[in-house]
Parts: C-alpha cells; sequence; structure tokens
C-alpha cells in the first residue's frame, strides 16, 4: 500500500497487508482501520496527517497505545503510528537538554539517559508512549521532587492539522506551549519534545507490605505523613487487588527515594515501616531505569474500566476512609493511591494547561475482567463513585477509560477548557484531531 501516499517514506499497513493484526490495534483495545501508517520523518508526518485530512476518515494518532480509552486506533479510519520515530538524543550536555522522538517509549528514553547519568520525571512503565503521557500530565516516580513530566518540558515540534510544522517553546507559539502541555492529543501530532533532563543517581525503591486488616489506620498514618515527608519521596498505595486475594489482599505501599544515601533514604522510608505490621519489605538501591516495570498487556477478552479522580487536604481522611470499607468489600474494583504535592503544587494552576496542581492525592479505581463482567461491576462502581464524588475533584486523562462530556470537563475546569478551545480553533478549526479528551473549536 507503499503507493497511497505519494512520497511516503515508511510503512503503510491495509487490512489485507502481513502484521494488520498487531499493527491495527492498541495495547489494551482492538480495531480496524482502513490505513495504518508508520512515518519515519517528520515529513512523513506531515503527509500522513494531510492524508488523513484528504480522506475524511477518523483519524488516530497513536505513541505508546496505552491509552485506556483506545484512542490509538478505531474502526474504518487512519491511524498514524510513531513509533518509528523515536530516537533520543542528548543535545545540550551542560543544560542536560534531550530531545526525544514522539513515538519513543519511557524505557527507550531511560535507558538511552542513564549513561549519561540522567533521568526526567516520567512514568512508571517502560513501554507507555512519551507523547500520551506527557500531553496529559505524566506522574512518575519522581514527581514531588521535579513535578509533571511536562513541567521539563522545554519546547516541541508539532504537526498541526494543516500538515505544517510549528515550534512551540516559552518564546515560540508561546500559547500553543500552554495547550500542549496538559491538552493531549487536541492540537496536533509532537514529532519531538524537548526537555530538561536532571542529573540523577541511583534511586531507593520497593514496596513495604501491610496486612489488610490494618489498612484504615496505616492509609490515614501514610497521608499524613507526605504531607511532611521529604520531596525525595515519591509514594503510592493500592490494595483490594483480585489477583491477590480482593478483600484479603494487603496494602503494598511503593516507595521511592530519589537519592542514594543510605541513612537519608531510611529516615524518609522509616516512619512508613513504622505504620504498622510490615508482612514484606522489599527496599533497595537500584538504577533508576530498572524502577519502570514492563507493561502488563491483558489476555484476549479481557476489559479494563479506570477511573480517577483529584483529593484536597480538606478531604484526604474521608476519602481514604471510603476506599478502606471499598476495598474490603467483595466485588471491590483495584484501588490505587498516588502521592502528588511538592514540585507539582508549586506551580500556578493556569500555568499550563493541566490545572489540578494543589491535590494531595490521586485516587485509581480499576476493573478488569472479560466483557460481561465488567458490565456487571459497573453499578457498584458507579455506587462507588456517587460516595467519593462530593469529596473528589477533576479526573487525570491517562487513567480515564472513558471520553464522554462529562468526563472531559472532569479533565478540565472550565476556564481550561475555554482557553485550550480557543487554541484549538486556531490550530484545528476542523476537530481533525478528536481521537482524545476531546476539546473542541471554539465557535
Amino acid at each position: 500500500m507503499s503507493t497511497v501516499v505519494e512520497g511516503f517514506g515508511g510503512a503503510i499497513v491495509g487490512p489485507d497487508d502481513e502484521g494488520y493484526d498487531v499493527v491495527s490495534r492498541t495495547v489494551l483495545v482492538g480495531g480496524s482501520p482502513e490505513y495504518v501508517l508508520q512515518p519515519v520523518s517528520v515529513d512523513d508526518a506531515q503527509k500522513a496527517v494531510r492524508f488523513a485530512a484528504a480522506t475524511g476518515l477518523a483519524l488516530s494518532v497513536r505513541g505508546g497505545g496505552h491509552a485506556f480509552a483506545g484512542f490509538g486506533t478505531n474502526d474504518g479510519g487512519v491511524v498514524i503510528d510513531l513509533s518509528k520515530l523515536a530516537a533520543v538524543e542528548v543535545i545540550d550536555k551542560e543544560r542536560h537538554l534531550v530531545r526525544i522522538g514522539g513515538g519513543a517509549t519511557w524505557g527507550q528514553v531511560a535507558t538511552a539517559l542513564a549513561p549519561h547519568g540522567l533521568a526526567i520525571s516520567s512514568g512508571d512503565t517502560r513501554s507507555v508512549g512519551v507523547g500520551g503521557l506527557t500531553l496529559s500530565g505524566c506522574i512518575g516516580w519522581k514527581v514531588r521532587k521535579y513535578g509533571l513530566a511536562l513541567d521539563s518540558l522545554v519546547a516541541v515540534d508539532v504537526v498541526t492539522a494543516a500538515g505544517d510544522v510549528v515550534r512551540a517553546s516559552a518564546d515560540d507559539n508561546p500559547e500553543l506551549f500552554w495547550a500542549i502541555r496538559g491538552g493531549g492529543g487536541n492540537l496536533g501530532i509532537v514529532t519531538a519534545f524537548e526537555f530538561a533532563a536532571h542529573p540523577t543517581t541511583d534511586v531507593y525503591f520497593g514496596k513495604v507490605v501491610f496486612p489488610a486488616s490494618e489498612i484504615g489506620d496505616v492509609l490515614q498514618g501514610w497521608a499524613d505523613y507526605l504531607r511532611t515527608a521529604p520531596e525525595e519521596l515519591t509514594s503510592i498505595a493500592s490494595f483490594a487487588n483480585p489477583f491477590l486475594g480482593g478483600p484479603d489482599a494487603p496494602l503494598e505501599i511503593e516507595v521511592a527515594y530519589d537519592g542514594d544515601d543510605a541513612d537519608l533514604a531510611a529516615q524518609a522510608i522509616d516512619p512508613i515501616r513504622r505504620l504498622g505490621t510490615v508482612l514484606a519489605d522489599d527496599v533497595t538501591l537500584r538504577p533508576y531505569a530498572d524502577v519502570l516495570v514492563d507493561g502488563v498487556v491483558p489476555p484476549p477478552g479481557i476489559q479494563l474500566v479506570t477511573r480517577s479522580a483529584f483529593v484536597d487536604k480538606d478531604s484526604v481522611a474521608e476519602v481514604l476512609r471510603i476506599l478502606a470499607e471499598t476495598g474490603s468489600k467483595q466485588g471491590s474494583p483495584i484501588i490505587a493511591i498516588r502521592s502528588l504535592g511538592g514540585a507539582t503544587a508549586r506551580v500556578a494552576a493556569d500555568a499550563t494547561a493541566y490545572a489540578h496542581r494543589q491535590a494531595e492525592l490521586m485516587i485509581i479505581l480499576t476493573t478488569i475482567g472479560p466483557p460481561p463482567v465488567v458490565a456487571a461491576a459497573r453499578p457498584a462502581l458507579q455506587g462507588i463513585w456517587d460516595q467519593l464524588s462530593p469529596h473528589v475533584t477533576g479526573a487525570y486523562a491517562n487513567f480515564l477509560s472513558e471520553a464522554a462530556d462529562v468526563d472531559v470537563a472532569a479533565v478540565y475546569p472550565a476556564a481550561t477548557y475555554e482557553r485550550l478551545a480557543a487554541v484549538k480553533r486556531e490550530y484545528d478549526t476542523g476537530n481533525l484531531f478528536a481521537s482524545n479528551h476531546n476539546v473542541r473549536p471554539a465557535a
């Protein structure tokens, strides 16, 4: 199918071509697109966008392909798969500037930067794409010390709906740069990101595990401690995992201490260890690149439904009480709670299109199973959210499997949405880039 787009240097895969079964789907969702274009250059990406616009078919853009909502594929449309644009290059050693292709994964980035002693506060899964995660925030293992990944972003190269290449930074097209940082895939295809990385050492990382019977008390103590914990410490608490016993599953508190000093790490982590009965503790000094885990690909026929929300300081105690009670019941979703604050909260809410800066925690509820099981669990899941809704705000796009208007409104507060819609009107008047938590162009 290479002649479908004149001068296209990459591969174009259709339903009758070898390899279609692999490239037609994302990690979590199947699809049946008419064309999958894999550009190998920026010029290819421009041609691909112009081709998609000319066909009038639905367009999906795929980085790592991990979006819970399956944004990276469609039925009968065009998919632009950026996986061949994955170069990682240190372009300024003194300023630690790193240029990363729009199709790179965080595992590729961590591996490439390790020999330079550099890192970027990124996601926690190797196979997750830099693009999708960064454009909606990117909450990772260094978030309390260095903020979101998008907070380290210096510049981007964007292919717009017109097929033009536009550079955006604080000095070049600053309003587009504001919108890119949190606006998801709404503004175009980012073919290259430029980040300011930071010097890194090995980090202390691992799990401290507590019995299910102590979840309520340990969670409250954990959240209280994190308010005053060193910003080098980032942590995630998770429980009610059906694969570990459901309501009897232990509470797993993962910790990442950004530093290699054993005494300082112990001072930071020991207050968590003292919160309850420690069943297991595998915290060790590890290279930062080894902290990222391999992504889990669910077996065929298994579906994931995930929802997220943010918790401000005044609501923490009540939200944790509800979640602890929820996790103690059969059929509970998997519950994960991520610590925020620190560097993330020092950025003004309107400085980027990611607006949820003052939240102390982010909660994530995930239901997994065959479609009938997931469907049967939806009423109970909604009941949990009905309990939580008076005490939580917003949603994090990267942990959200739905994309209805109510979900978009949760991701983008009204003032953020209005400003994004104005930028969208300038760069994508026809809403070509609509396969996302979509912001419609302002009228």
